[in-house]
């Protein structure tokens, strides 16, 4: 089994065993004329978690992301992973960036890509072994990319391209997985093959953290949402978090346009004239 060869299903026992995957406390983090980007952030994810962050544009959603992963140092606050400090553990996140921040023109190939994961078990000037290698080749055959592994990334599409960074965590052993706006940009039939990858990661108990503006949460199936808007507005349960009031909250008077499909998602503002709320 590709998940034994990896060693995460003993690992989820082992790893900071009855700790949080991921605690966030009083984290800020910016940039250079916008030290504050995000404020004073708290909260908590459990092992094998689906959470959704959400927030208008500019709310800081990306700014969190890069602080866990490493990317992004922070002013001042608390992560740990498994217990453990982020900067000692970061080797347990894997991360999906947004597509505008790779340089898809490099000339490299998915199977690399997927073995780059491999680079921090691998060691410094050292060639990937055979066990290395097959277990690249094992992992783009479990997310069903064996087809891709010879063609260079910049030939992939918008799908693909997420896909292979997804078995690139996958080849890092990571136990949390951080995607940043996953579903931007790609078509429907791209999008249903990126939420059976996530299902996937999610029977084998990984931890997903995913910002997104997608418009049908429910579709996803998040465990968690948190509300971001430079600070963290609510965090819980979908129908708790997904609702009129604290959207407004968030977003101001016009609200996102989230599916209608079930009574707990969320509808544009009522009408002035009070005559009800129609659908998004």
């Amino acid at each position: 089994m590709l998940m034994r060869r990896l060693g995460l299903l003993g690992k989820q026992h082992t790893i900071g065993a009855g700790q949080a995957a991921l605690q966030v406390e009083n984290l800020s983090a910016g940039y250079p004329g916008n030290r504050y980007a995000l404020d004073r952030a708290t909260f908590q994810v459990a092992a094998g978690e689906r959470v959704a962050i959400i927030g208008p544009n500019g709310a800081g959603k990306s700014t969190l992301l890069k602080a866990i992963v490493g990317v992004l140092p922070f002013t001042s606050g608390e992560i740990s992973i498994y217990g453990a400090d982020c900067y000692s553990s970061h080797n347990h996140v894997g991360y999906v960036p947004q597509q505008s921040d790779i340089d898809w023109s490099f000339p490299v190939s998915v199977f690399d890509v997927v073995l780059m994961g491999r680079s921090r078990h691998i060691g410094w000037f050292r060639l990937p072994s055979k066990a290395d290698r097959a277990l690249a080749h094992d992992i783009l055959e479990h997310l069903s990319l064996s087809d891709l592994t010879k063609r260079q990334i910049s030939e992939l599409s918008g799908g693909q391209r997420r896909r292979v960074f997804i078995a690139r965590a996958l080849a890092q052993e990571a136990r949390i997985l951080v995607l940043d706006e996953p579903f931007a940009g790609i078509d429907q039939g791209a999008e249903q093959e990126l939420i059976d990858t996530l299902d996937i990661l999610t029977r084998h108990h990984i931890t997903l953290l995913i910002a997104t503006h997608h418009k049908d949460l429910q579709a996803l199936r998040f465990d968690k949402v948190l509300l971001l808007n430079r600070e963290v507005l609510d965090y819980g349960a979908p129908e708790t978090v997904l609702s009129p009031e604290r959207l407004l909250q968030a977003y101001g008077p016009r609200l996102p346009a989230f599916s209608p499909r079930d009574e707990w998602l969320p509808y544009r503002q009522a009408p002035a004239n009070g005559s009800g709320r129609g659908p998004a």
